[in-house]
């Protein structure tokens, strides 16, 4: 499908190939990437903030050279980290919901949109025939980029989303093997900490540690408190350690270069946790 006409370049991919979840118990036979899927399809009905399109003063400003995009929850990434992107190969991994991607296109990178959920996907859609952008647009699992090929894309920008799936080399090593040399990566990571915490007791304003580490909705909860997350299709989590995650990102051949925290906008959380979401470029040399 052309994008002349301001329509996204479409490619669609069926998601029957989505790797099973773990198959220990009952609570673990299911397929957790699908039900991420869908639940954040539903996101897009509630209006989640990482659902939000950007507004056409946005893409206008990115035509301008002016790009404030985020990895985390409110601080937006350092323009340096990001560098020149007219022309430059941008995969947004996981970054569906009509926000980064646009932004690139309109600074005149040539995008790829990658997410799970078609709903977030259609948001990119949305802006890109709104603002007459070229958006290339694929759904699948961040666990397999087999289909993209090696040095395929210059950036890499990934927001906070990791939590959602159950093991993180294989995307570091994905990132690396598809990026080209110099390319870089920005990610935005969880610090594992947050999953400590009774949620009911934090809504009432009390931090109660409740839960080991490293944390999994599918392996911590009860199969009917499980049960009872997926009926209000909410999304299924897993905390991965700082080894996991920063050093992952090391272990996959990547320099670190640039890091930064930001808070998480919740009450009592902030006044103890300050780290409570980490950014990282890394770079491919």
């Amino acid at each position: 499908m052309s994008a002349g006409d301001g329509r996204a370049i479409v490619y669609e991919s069926s998601l029957s190939t989505l790797r099973p979840a773990h198959d220990t118990d009952y609570t673990c036979k299911m397929d957790y990437v699908a039900i991420n899927g869908q639940a954040w399809d539903e996101e897009v009905g509630r209006g989640n903030t990482w659902t939000i399109p950007v507004d056409s003063e946005t893409i206008e400003a990115a035509k301008n050279g002016v790009i404030e995009i985020s990895l985390t929850t409110f601080r937006p990434v350092p323009r340096a980290w990001i560098g020149e992107v007219q022309g430059k190969r941008v995969l947004c991994l996981a970054g569906g919901g009509g926000q980064q991607g646009p932004v690139f296109a309109a600074a005149g990178a040539i995008v790829t949109v990658f997410d799970n959920s078609a709903r977030q996907l259609e948001q990119d859609r949305k802006v890109a025939k709104r603002e007459g952008l070229e958006i290339i647009i694929e759904q699948g699992d961040m666990l397999d980029l087999s289909r993209f090929a090696d040095g395929s894309f210059d950036l890499i920008f990934n927001p906070v989303s990791n939590c959602f799936v159950d093991t993180l080399q294989p995307i570091w090593d994905s990132c690396y093997r598809i990026l080209s040399t110099g390319g870089r990566l920005l990610t935005g990571i969880t610090n594992p900490i947050l999953y400590m915490f009774d949620q009911k007791a934090e809504a009432k304003g009390k931090l109660t540690v409740k839960y080991t580490l490293p944390y999994s909705d599918i392996k911590s909860l009860s199969t009917r408190q499980l049960q009872k997350l997926i009926k209000a299709n909410e999304t299924i989590e897993f905390s991965h350690t700082l080894e996991l995650q920063i050093g992952g990102i090391c272990s996959a051949g990547f320099a670190v270069t640039g890091f930064f925290s930001d808070e998480s906008g919740v009450e009592p959380l902030d006044s103890f946790v300050h780290d409570c979401y980490l950014a990282v470029m890394a770079e491919k040399r």
